[in-house]
């Protein structure tokens, strides 16, 4: 690992442990309000509403990969727990479409236990990404049965984000 590697790894642990401190720091835990969360009142006809989220994977990266798939996987079971619907999209894009490349994924074996367990995560291919991959490496980029292909990431997550979808980037 480069130093320069290091530094960004070691960036992005201090960016995740801000963030979850922050998260502690805004909103204390229901036990500690005296709540369940469960029981937390809604507005009405939110209780029926699925949740829905987008995870987003730009890199080339088997930790990122693997924490992506962490982080909706656990939002799928957390909500599910609930009894609540859940909707989560990962899309790739950039580096990050190796996690779906079926002849470069290190994460595949992953992904289709996940597809199979839990129809509510699906995963999606920026198209330009591997029409760019195509054109550089001059062969087809093949994508795990999985994948499906949107025309552009980016704005797969832009269209998702402007009908209200949450957006995470591990």
């Amino acid at each position: 690992m480069t130093k320069f590697e290091h530094v960004m790894r070691a960036a992005t642990v201090c960016t995740f442990a801000v963030c979850l401190a922050a998260l502690f720091l805004v909103a204390p835990p229901a036990a500690a309000q005296g709540k369940e969360l469960a029981s937390t009142p809604t507005a009405p006809g939110v209780a029926n509403k699925a949740h829905r989220l987008i995870v987003q994977v730009n890199t080339n990266e088997p930790a990122m990969m693997n924490l992506a798939l962490n982080n909706a996987t656990n939002v799928e079971q957390y909500y599910k727990g609930l009894g609540e619907k859940v909707e989560i999209e990962v899309v790739t894009f950039g580096p990050g479409l190796h996690m779906l490349r079926d002849d470069t994924s290190p994460v595949k074996d992953r992904i289709k236990a996940i597809a199979e367990k839990m129809p509510s995560i699906s995963f999606k291919a920026c198209g330009n990404t591997q029409e760019n991959m195509h054109k550089a490496e001059n062969k087809e980029i093949p994508l795990v049965s999985q994948a499906t292909l949107v025309k552009s990431g980016v704005v797969r997550v832009m269209e998702l984000q402007e009908q209200g979808w949450s957006y995470v980037r591990p």
